[in-house]
């Protein structure tokens, strides 16, 4: 069947028209962000709150609900609604700041991601609008009175839903063509008696001249008049373009320019602000938003009363054109691209059940949408903007000052476009594993920017996220492409050698910055600190260890292993169309096999890391003085270690004589000298199995990775052992520490509170395991059988084990047979409403026994890899 989605793509690829133009790119949230942040003490919460957000002028971006922007974020278009009894206009999501909210930060909304297409050809965005007055105060205090115990205020729990009082607004996006995008909202009162409801789709220039000299400023200037009235849009940088839209009660227009006596109580030069539209509508003055017929911000306004049950469609048309009857063929498009997208998505998975398929459509629904325009140039930042005052000197020594190069000027992938509106280096590699499937080409350009000179710091280093860009993220860049390259090998016949090539010789540079700054006693055992895993310490590990030690950590170590093998693969594959790379497969060999001597010391070294009693592998902590202590948490950090495995045919060692005579030295020098032989099973003409762990500790590790009573849970894999219901406890340097399994959020303030890895599942660390079970299993067949779940007496092989374990992740999302999904725990009855009940949330991380969703609410980007799992079984 013709799939006109992927002849977009294509179209795109060869530059033949620019599909990728337009897109869901504005973001769900710019106030409270790093890059908004002028203060002296790098308070980004307090500095741009929600309540300035409707008044003040961002400086690198622009926010809105269900928008779409240019990938420059100059024109934005996105929703604004009232419900007649709201103090301001519902203009931008609102949510809690991440010292007001008992988990940390938290959107406060009821919206979803319901569908997406690569190339933004189609897109839907829904929006539940209550018509009760929003209880704004009511969700900050009633969070600010709870503890870490209790569960968040939700919206959902303050009873604004209840007799189904709210209105569904659909936005949907259809595009004719690269720069002629169809737009329809559609409001539906869902309760049984009539409503009042105002919907302002807006059009905002996004403010680059407060700031800095623009050759011209862009105007929107009405057009025509009455019921053929549209407005032409003239921008430096985007050029010309036209709003169609069908007759509206009013047209406002105001600038996109700050209310400097709502936010500083100093005197405006002229009342046209951005806020003018919130005053207008909530207080029936409309003289001063009616009074210009031109500006930088510009509003049809549409009044109505929906009967119970009605619905009401709106339609605009935002093109380079200028058409007569802009109307005419837009019911036959948008159908069109909305059976294009069906046909798309259905390629992927047909032979899925149909529940499968809608949760693999939304799922990259919301990857698709959390694509944002991100813009940050620190050394800029730092010094202030030559027509703004300078800001404060201590900013000049505070956060990120040290990133001076880097210049973000992109679209990104955000983890949860609200809750975190910036990349987050190792969440942006999972996503990029799920684009690969959609997007391939996405997907390497997204991986490619990190190793960019405007991204990668001159020393390697990958920057982390926006508060703290040293900090140290998995390095997780090197197996992504992998995956990238694999499934792109998989779905066109042929692999992408230049983009590996392009990622492993900037990857290189990555791997020598790990090497240099974090391996500190040049013995291949890495310490690493933070490494993503937010509170799975007994201690903070990103600020410093107690005593003034030094924790070698077995997850710093494990990363580093994958990396090696990752590196060792990729050489190999490049080296097929250019030999030069044979000599790197055998050096990232030998990083290898010294990282997996180094983790397994076969002697009585008191700082092994294994305890081959209780079959488990531990962090170590080394005091100044020499004294060291076992950290006896068992968690996936030590669990990692299974995931360094590679399996490497016979056939491709054939290819490279080189390579292989250099794994047979390695393999008699180790034995010469005495030394653990990671690769002691190898016969010459067999495949070779690279693995951090040999046989026996990884039968043990499996075994506690397969136990219902430790890491197994109903829903995946938990990130820390059950066992530890009854709280883990040391003592260092006088100072008490511990740690106990905690299912859901987290009850401790370690890295904001608002993440929660002593328990909880996290689908990209399953998704690790899985693939690593099916490694081993490439390897073993069915020489390698497993109780599962242990203690069972039911023998599975590893392939067996990791489609068991998709499906149990799976069945997070799927219905129950009362119609439930799990994800939904505590809002069942809720989530049985014909209105809600096909609608799927994507949460950060999931209960350790239940599989509630829990944390970020659409973090679509690691958890759209349910869909990589669902393809993954079905086909």
């Amino acid at each position: 069947m013709k799939n006109p989605e992927k002849e977009r793509l294509a179209q795109h690829q060869k530059e033949e028209k620019d599909w990728l133009k337009w897109g869901p790119y504005l973001s769900e949230r710019q106030w409270g962000t790093v890059r908004e942040d002028y203060s002296a003490v790098g308070d980004a919460w307090n500095y741009f709150p929600h309540e300035q957000a409707r008044s003040r002028v961002f400086r690198w971006g622009e926010d809105g609900i269900a928008g779409i922007s240019d990938r420059y974020c100059n024109m934005c278009f996105s929703i604004a609604l009232w419900n007649g009894q709201d103090p301001i206009l519902k203009e931008r999501l609102f949510g809690l700041t991440g010292p007001q909210g008992n988990h940390g930060e938290d959107v406060k909304e009821l919206y979803y991601y319901v569908e997406n297409t690569p190339s933004h050809s189609y897109m839907k965005y829904l929006y539940k609008y209550p018509q009760s007055r929003y209880p704004y105060e009511q969700l900050v205090s009633e969070n600010q009175n709870r503890d870490r115990k209790a569960l968040e205020f939700e919206l959902l729990d303050t009873g604004i839903f209840d007799d189904n009082a709210y209105f569904d607004v659909a936005t949907e996006y259809a595009k004719a063509d690269e720069s002629d995008i169809l737009i329809q909202i559609t409001i539906t009162n869902r309760n049984d008696k009539p409503a009042p409801i105002a919907l302002l789709p807006q059009l905002i220039m996004r403010n680059h001249w407060t700031f800095k000299e623009m050759s011209k400023k862009p105007v929107i200037t009405k057009q025509g008049k009455d019921a053929n009235a549209f407005v032409n849009i003239d921008h430096p940088y985007v050029g010309n373009y036209n709003l169609y839209f069908q007759p509206a009660d009013k047209l406002l227009f105001t600038e996109n320019e700050t209310n400097r006596e709502a936010v500083y109580n100093e005197n405006n030069q002229h009342p046209f602000k951005k806020d003018l539209f919130h005053y207008a509508v909530c207080n029936n003055d409309f003289d001063l938003a009616t009074q210009n017929d031109s500006g930088t911000k510009f509003a049809p306004l549409y009044e109505m009363q929906l009967k119970g049950g009605e619905s009401k469609i709106f339609q605009l048309r935002l093109t380079e054109q200028k058409l007569k009857e802009p109307f005419a063929d837009f019911n036959d498009i948008f159908s069109k691209r909305q059976q294009e997208c069906t046909v798309f998505y259905n390629e992927i998975t047909p032979k899925a059940t149909d529940e499968r398929k809608a949760i693999l459509k939304q799922a990259f629904a919301g990857l698709l949408w959390s694509k944002q325009y991100y813009n940050y140039e620190v050394e800029k930042w730092l010094d202030g903007d030559s027509k703004t005052s300078r800001p404060p000197q201590e900013r000049l020594s505070g956060r990120n000052s040290n990133w001076k190069t880097l210049r973000n000027h992109d679209i990104l992938s955000m983890p949860d476009a609200w809750e975190y509106p910036w990349y987050a280096a190792w969440d942006s590699a999972f996503h990029c594993a799920s684009f690969a499937l959609i997007d391939p080409d996405f997907a390497k350009e997204q991986l490619l920017l990190f190793t960019k000179e405007w991204y990668m710091s001159p020393n390697g280093q990958i920057p982390a996220y926006e508060w703290n860009f040293s900090d140290v993220n998995p390095p997780v860049q090197a197996w992504a492409t992998l995956q990238i390259f694999k499934t792109d090998k998989e779905k066109n016949g042929k692999g992408d050698i230049k983009f590996l090539k392009r990622m492993f010789n900037k990857l290189s540079l990555n791997f020598t910055w790990w090497v240099n700054r974090l391996d500190r006693n040049d013995n291949n055992v890495f310490q690493g600190g933070f490494l993503g895993l937010d509170n799975i310490g007994v201690f903070d590990r990103s600020h410093g260890v107690p005593g003034n030690g030094f924790l070698d950590q077995v997850d710093g170590t494990a990363w580093m292993a994958l990396y090696s093998l990752n590196m060792l693969e990729m050489s190999l594959q490049i080296a097929e169309e250019d030999d030069a790379y044979e000599d790197m497969a055998t050096k990232y060999f030998g990083h290898f096999i010294f990282i997996a001597e180094a983790l397994n010391k076969m002697d009585t070294d008191k700082a092994n890391t294994w305890d081959d009693i209780e079959g488990f592998f531990y962090d170590r902590l080394i005091l100044p003085d020499g004294r060291s202590t076992t950290i006896k948490v068992r968690s996936i950090a030590g669990m990692l270690s299974l995931a360094a495995v590679l399996t490497i045919k016979k056939s491709t060692l054939e290819k490279f004589p080189k390579f292989k005579d250099s794994i047979l030295w390695f393999q008699k020098y180790r034995a010469d000298n005495l030394k653990y032989d990671v690769i002691q099973q190898f016969n010459d003409g067999d495949d070779l199995l690279l693995s951090l762990v040999p046989k026996d500790r990884m039968q043990k590790l499996v075994t506690s990775l397969l136990d219902e009573k430790e890491f197994l849970s109903p829903y995946g894999i938990r990130s820390l052992s059950k066992i530890h219901e009854t709280a883990y406890k040391i003592q260092i340097d006088g100072i008490d520490y511990s740690i106990d399994y905690e299912p859901a959020e987290s009850t401790v303030s370690l890295f904001g509170g608002n993440s929660n890895w002593r328990g909880p599942i996290w689908m990209p660390m399953n998704y690790l395991f899985i693939q690593a079970l099916r490694e081993y299993h490439t390897y073993s067949g069915n020489d390698f059988l497993f109780e599962y779940p242990t203690g069972s007496s039911k023998l599975l092989n590893l392939k067996q084990v990791s489609d068991a374990l998709s499906k149990r992740l799976i069945t997070m999302f799927e219905k129950d047979a009362e119609g439930n999904r799990p994800v939904n725990q505590n809002y069942q009855q809720q989530y049985k409403d014909a209105n809600f009940k096909d609608l799927i949330l994507f949460y950060e991380y999931f209960h350790g026994e239940n599989g509630r969703g829990l944390g970020a609410s659409h973090q679509t980007g690691w958890t759209a890899l349910v869909a990589n799992l669902i393809e993954q079984l079905e086909n």
